[in-house]
């Protein structure tokens, strides 16, 4: 993990560990401060990213795969390049069709991801 508040301004990302956070689900966390946080979150083929809401600001960048991005109720597939926001305290999940990877980032950082 890096945080930029010790001054951190580069980030490699072969120098980052990921982490198993459920069955075919891995992510790394690339940067955060108080206020912001980039994370990586890997999926192979047929893995979820369970349905759950947060206070937090999130968007997503699709980095390859496919997904059926479930957004209040809504349900869209999304593809390599596409994004998707969700607001604070909005229920949110995703199917992973096709095995890639979601840039996501948040406002303000995830403090239970550090735990």
């Amino acid at each position: 993990m890096s945080t930029v508040e010790n001054g951190t301004r580069f980030i490699e990302d072969a120098d980052l560990a990921w982490e198993e956070v459920a069955e075919g689900v891995t992510r790394k966390i690339m940067a955060f401060n108080d206020d912001l946080m980039v994370v990586k979150v890997k999926f192979e083929t047929g893995s979820i990213g369970t349905l759950h809401q947060h206070y937090h600001s999130q968007i997503s960048h699709v980095q390859g795969g496919v997904f059926e991005v479930e957004i209040g109720g809504e349900k869209k597939m999304l593809k390599d390049g596409d994004a998707f926001y969700a607001s604070p305290n909005v229920v949110h999940g995703v199917v992973c069709m096709e095995a890639g990877m979601l840039v996501d980032v948040f406002n303000p950082m995830r403090e239970d991801f550090l735990k």
